[in-house]
């Protein structure tokens, strides 16, 4: 596609009701790369809670509420149509795939950013929150930070991998789990879930324990999970844990859900020297992680700690195991007018894996 092929008036799916589950379809003008920006004509988009919690303004953790007319999404995968000023060098050119992730640029300059913590970047720009997400068919990107879609690697399938993969793929990493340890997850079924149980238990080499929902057991199992406790069916999770590692308990504990009970229960699950990973951001209200007091923590050498999706190095391992058939995302795809009826599925919990935006 040509400069001159390009349209002046594209689509997209912009929050029209911020506050709210509400999505419009709406005709936008086509945007030119600025100085390091790439023009990336979309194919698809991931769907995630993240962006749920964007539009409803739930996340008391941003600094402004959401904007009427913000374009979501942060899981965009497409090919480069155009290059703006100064992108020599850079990596990528035209007809190249990329992807866009959660956090759509970093300074490279602060701190956090020497540190390799792309997601703490003080000045970084999230994708789909005051900044133009993926929910559209055309998106701008810093050539230098997009990140490159292996060949083979459906498109459809690749999208998730730029949040939900690269996600869990770094919070597994911070468990300090090894191969043969045990890892329990909490939402093991979910979008993020269901792709950690294939990573730790496939590509990591983990004996895995996934929890969720008993409708989320086949997917659980189907994903390599070697035990699937259902929390509607288990009347005391911490315990029936502890029985299936032998009475000590998990090595690692990965909470993937943004229910507080999962969070109250995880210390409890592990073992002398175990870690919690929180992943997941309950909205509204605060997270009473019980059981974590020093003593405990002390006496049991425990560890708690956060994970923000990952950086630019752990996106393209990502999308490696993905490339090779290690990981595979269970999603099914939707066209942009669906979007309100996939977030209103999400809000009532009855979506099983994950949903991909068809954006042509």
């Amino acid at each position: 596609m040509t400069s001159a092929e390009l349209p002046k008036k594209y689509k997209a799916a912009v929050y029209d009701k911020p506050g709210s589950i509400s999505t419009k379809i709406e005709e936008l003008d086509l945007p030119e790369p600025g100085p390091g920006e790439v023009l990336i004509n979309l194919t698809h988009s991931g769907v995630c809670h993240s962006d749920m919690g964007v539009m409803m303004n739930s996340w008391s953790m941003l600094p402004a509420p959401t904007q009427p007319g913000q374009v979501g999404g942060h899981e965009g995968v497409g090919k480069i149509v155009k290059l703006g000023a100064g992108t020599e060098g850079s990596g990528v050119k035209l007809g190249d795939r990329v992807g866009i992730k959660w956090m759509a640029g970093v300074c490279n300059a602060c701190e956090a950013c020497r540190a390799g913590i792309d997601a703490s970047c003080f000045n970084g720009k999230i994708s789909g929150y005051y900044t133009p997400g993926t929910f559209q068919q055309y998106a701008l990107g810093p050539a230098n930070y997009v990140t490159p879609i292996p060949e083979g690697l459906d498109s459809a399938a690749a999208a998730p991998m730029l949040c939900a993969g690269v996600t869990v793929y770094s919070a597994l990493k911070k468990s300090n789990a090894v191969a043969g340890n045990w890892v329990a997850l909490l939402g093991a079924g979910g979008g993020l879930g269901h792709l950690a149980v294939q990573f730790s238990a496939r590509g990591l080499g983990h004996r895995v324990i996934g929890i969720d929902h008993s409708s989320k057991k086949d997917i659980v199992l189907e994903s390599g999970a070697e035990h699937f406790l259902p929390i509607d069916g288990t009347d005391d999770i911490v315990n029936a844990v502890k029985e299936l590692t032998g009475g000590l308990g998990v090595h690692a504990v990965l909470v993937l859900t943004a229910n507080n009970a999962a969070y109250g229960s995880s210390i409890d699950m592990l073992r002398f020297g175990g870690r919690v990973v929180c992943v997941g951001i309950p909205e509204n209200e605060p997270v009473p992680i019980k059981s974590a007091y020093p003593s405990t923590l002390v006496g049991k050498s425990l560890s708690v700690v956060g994970s923000a999706v990952g950086d630019r190095k752990e996106a393209i391992e990502t999308l490696d195991f993905a490339a090779r058939g290690i990981v595979k995302t269970h999603y099914r795809t939707e066209k942009m007018d669906k979007l309100t009826d996939v977030f209103k599925e999400m809000h009532d919990g009855t979506l099983k894996g994950r949903v991909v935006l068809d954006l042509q």
